[in-house]
Order: C-alpha cells, then structure tokens, then sequence
C-alpha cells in the first residue's frame, strides 16, 4: 500500500511546491512592474465600490503590460494592465466598465480563489500523475495523452466555475454600488475585440474562461433577481 500511495503523495506535493514557486515568482514581477493606480478618472467609481464594501478604499495597482487585462494576485492585490488604461485613453472602455472589472477581480480576492487553485492544482498533479499510471498500462502510449486530457478538462471546469463566481460577485457589489451591471455585460460584449483574443478550436471544456454568451446570460439573470 505505502508502494502505491507514496508516488501519488510525491505528486501531490509537488504540485504543491510548483504552485508556491510560481505564486511568488509572480508576486517579485508584479511587485518590480507595478504601482498604485491614482487615475483621476477612476477615483469616483473606486469610492463608489469602497463604500458598497464599507471600507476607507480599494487599492488597485497598475500593472505596467501591454495586453489588456485585469488580475488578482495570490497574495490579494488587485491589478489592471496598462493596456486598459491606454484604452481608456483611447475611449474604447469607459471609468464605469473598468470598476466592473476591479469588481470581478475583487470577487476572486473574495472567494479565496487563488487558495482554490492551489488546491486544485496540487489535486490535478496527482490525479494526472495516477491516472497516467494506470492508463500507460491499459494503453499504452495513448494513456499519458488521455490523463493529461481528462486533468485539463477538469482543470478548466474549475475555472470557469471561478470566474462565474468572480461575475456573480462583481454583479452584486456593482448593483449596491449604484453602477449597475450594464458595464460589466457591456465590457464582456467587447472584451474580445478589445484583445484580440480568439478562441479558434479549442473546445469549450477545455477553455479557462466560459464563452461570452454564457457569463452575459449569468450575470443578465443574476442582475434581474437582485434588482
């Protein structure tokens, strides 16, 4: 028994340690290429989202990147890329739909995601770790391909499930705060213009993030039960 188990305990703890690793790795480049975001445009819906949430304020860093997007780091801070900010400059988004993305953000910070993922990290290291194991046997050469297929699809699973929390919350904080969920839906309708993204092939299971459709629907459904 203990010749079974420990493989899938090594496995187990090193999904662990590589998430630690790269938690803090993430953090030293954040903290090397970041500063607090003092945006004069930014200021009034921050104080609408820091008094929905009964605190002094809401500190959000910007992230000085490129690409358009919005994070929360492990350790809780809050970031939005420079890229977001040059299409504010460039009034592709506007003050309103960039606090629905602090508030997605916020809403990852909130439900302790990024501990969830360490967990769920570490899982799916030790699920692909035996089920390679045991598909090698049955299958070989396509059982290592099979397990990493199974641990990906449930690793996006998990995903998605994140972000449609992160929406749910974002949706609440921006009603309370007055702001509503129209720039949230409004941001996501763009949002792939906005970066270029496409989804290609990739089949929907095996996507981090739901499609489009989908998260519009949720928070269109959650905006119209908390009204």
């Amino acid at each position: 028994m203990i010749r079974l188990l420990l493989p899938l305990l090594l496995a187990l703890l090193g999904g662990l340690v590589m998430w630690h690793l790269s938690a803090r790795a993430l953090a030293r480049q954040l903290s090397a290429n970041s500063t607090r975001l003092t945006d004069p445009r930014l200021a009034p819906v921050l104080a609408r989202l820091a008094r929905a949430l009964d605190l002094p304020e809401v500190p959000v860093y910007l992230y000085r990147i490129a690409p358009i997007n919005g994070l929360a780091a492990p350790d809780g801070r809050v970031f939005l890329t420079q890229g977001f900010l040059a299409a504010l400059d460039a009034g592709r988004v506007t003050p309103e739909e960039l606090a629905s993305v602090i508030a997605h953000e916020l809403g990852h910070v909130a439900h302790g995601h990024s501990r969830r993922r360490m967990i769920d990290f570490s899982g799916q290291n030790a699920l692909r770790f035996a089920l390679g194991t045991l598909l090698a046997r049955a299958l070989p050469g396509v059982g290592p391909w099979l397990a990493g297929l199974v641990t990906s699809a449930l690793a996006a699973r998990l995903s998605q499930r994140d972000e449609f929390e992160a929406d749910a919350f974002a949706t609440a904080l921006l009603i309370k705060a007055g702001i509503g969920a129209a720039p949230q839906i409004s941001l996501l309708a763009k949002l792939d213009a906005l970066t270029g993204g496409a989804r290609g092939a990739t089949p929907a299971w095996l996507l981090s993030h739901p499609a489009t459709p989908r998260r519009i629907a949720a928070i269109e459904a959650n905006a119209a039960r908390w009204r």
